[in-house]
């Protein structure tokens, strides 16, 4: 239950610019030193996206992702939510880098009949020590002692003071949802896709006149990257070993890395904990130029009181006005992009105060860093005297037009406010998922990244491509004479094509809401 002392919830050139946008990069996990101290509410990924569900193509997808690194076998309490804090995806539909619409989820955890499930023990009722008792294949099964819910508002106007409606379930009008026990293991759960699909809900969303749906629950990451080695100082040589990704001809950059799953640090091997939402287009979009903005937070109250008396209910006491503590849109923004100094600000700022921090997009150290760590490497193996494998446009107009403004007449909003914000053009149309290319827009897949993105575009590629200066180079048959945003000069590399090696295909993942894959197994299934 929650205990707080106060509540307080309230053209071609067009194509040119998607082909090669977007500074970001990969699923942000343990981002910021604060975050790490709670990773309830450690915001992981964001997707928006047009939805590719067949017959769905009028609503855009948001999934946000929480708690990162889920070890499937991570029991016996596994990955609730936080009920004492709020998780919120923001909308801005006009370009003031403020919200318009904010989704907002609370999160109730319960033990039934306060106890959890009672055992006749001797002469004793006892309560287990697990959350189950016994297989579990429906929401409130008996055999189930612990359950957990949530409840979904839509905040128009100000997420603290605008005006608060619930969203209900369009069966029954009931404005408390259900969300399915973590994937246990076959034993507990024997059918978890079955089990799972309970949980999916047609919703009510004040002022639509079309039922959106809501889902929560933990997912199979999505989100292919090479982790470990990209923070040990990119122990790899991040260029396409083949002459194409997938080749396996060896015919790329000598020693480069070669695409495998191999090279993932999360795939098949980790769960997340999924907030997903499809809304209808027509509801987003208000009086804006269609394109929207996103970012997602999570916010604890000010004041905390550890109890030394705690129980399931309470553990500590909570006071005071809700603070930020989270924030993500694009992902790897803090880790490779903001100063480790100025990491815990960001995830507590709002957009409207990223030009403060504009030295971090304008100067980036990220490229500067692979700069050190192979320009040597580089020049001995290639025979070449490169002076500096980094962009030397400074400022990085390229970036600060990716990173806080978009790009006019593609994704840039009404209203021109530099934000760090994900942006997505809901005019462009759905791809289907057999069509879809990991690389998006760079394969001319106009509905994925950077337009919004979708669980299986690669935005690591793509981001390491953008930010070691593609910008800056003439793109063939669409701006032969580049984008006017810095000259192939300033950008040595800009045509290397940089990777990590961790590659993913919308076929691996579902073709509807919520997208992601089901859960890895505790025990019983492949992991």
């Amino acid at each position: 239950m929650n205990y707080r002392a106060t509540r307080q919830v309230g053209g071609t050139l067009l194509t040119a610019l998607l082909a090669s946008t977007t500074f970001t990069m990969a699923s942000s996990h343990r981002e910021a030193p604060g975050i790490t101290e709670e990773r309830k509410i450690d915001g992981t990924d964001l997707y928006m996206f047009r939805s590719y569900e067949p017959g769905r193509e009028d609503f855009v997808t948001f999934i946000a992702n929480y708690q990162p690194d889920q070890g499937p076998y991570n029991g016996p309490n596994y990955f609730t939510m936080d009920p004492d804090a709020i998780y919120e995806i923001h909308v801005d539909n006009t370009g003031d880098a403020v919200e318009d619409l904010t989704f907002q989820f609370d999160f109730d955890n319960n033990l039934v009949d306060g106890t959890g499930i009672v055992l006749t023990v001797g002469d004793k009722q006892v309560p287990i020590a697990l959350r189950a008792v016994g297989p579990i294949d429906s929401p409130n099964d008996p055999d189930q002692g612990e359950t957990e819910s949530f409840s979904l508002n839509l905040v128009t106007g100000d997420r603290r003071s605008g005006t608060i409606a619930p969203i209900t379930n369009a069966s029954g009008g009931s404005s408390t949802f259900a969300k399915p026990i973590d994937n246990v293991g076959t034993k507990t759960i024997a059918d978890y896709p079955g089990y799972a699909q309970q949980f999916i809900y047609d919703v009510t969303i004040p002022g639509c006149g079309t039922a959106g749906r809501a889902f929560v629950g933990q997912r199979a990451e999505a989100f292919a990257v090479n982790l470990g080695k990209a923070f040990d100082l990119v122990n790899f040589v991040p260029v396409e070993g083949d002459s194409a990704p997938g080749a396996n001809d060896g015919g790329g950059f000598p020693g480069g890395i070669t695409q495998s799953r191999d090279n993932d640090d999360l795939v098949d091997k980790a769960n997340i904990t999924s907030l997903a939402l499809e809304v209808p287009i027509a509801c987003l979009v208000g009086a804006g130029n269609g394109v929207i903005g996103a970012w997602t937070t999570a916010s604890l109250p000010q004041a905390q009181l550890k109890d030394p008396s705690p129980t399931y209910e309470q553990t500590a006491l909570y006071g005071g006005a809700y603070v930020q503590r989270s924030r993500l849109s694009a992902p790897l923004v803090n880790e490779l992009v903001i100063g480790l100094k100025d990491k815990d600000l960001f995830n507590a700022a709002e957009p409207t105060i990223d030009a403060a921090l504009l030295d971090y997009v304008s100067h980036p150290t990220f490229p500067a860093i692979l700069n050190v760590l192979f320009r040597d490497a580089v020049n001995a193996t290639l025979g070449t005297n490169i002076a500096d494998l980094a962009p030397t446009n400074f400022p990085r107009n390229d970036l600060i037009t990716t990173f806080l403004t978009g790009f006019p007449g593609v994704n840039q909003l009404a209203t021109l406010t530099p934000s760090e914000m994900m942006r997505l053009n809901t005019a462009i149309a759905a791809t289907p998922r057999e069509s879809q290319s990991s690389f998006g827009v760079v394969a001319a897949d106009l509905a994925g990244y950077p337009n919004g993105r979708r669980p299986a575009d690669d935005t690591v590629d793509i981001t390491l491509r953008v930010a070691m200066g593609r910008l800056c180079h003439p793109i063939d048959g669409v701006a032969p004479n580049g984008l006017g945003l810095c000259t192939p000069d300033q950008a040595s590399t800009g045509l290397v094509a940089y990777t990590d090696g961790a590659p993913i295909s919308a076929i691996e993942l579902q073709n509807a809401f919520p997208y992601l894959n089901d859960p890895l197994p505790g025990s019983g299934g492949n992991q």
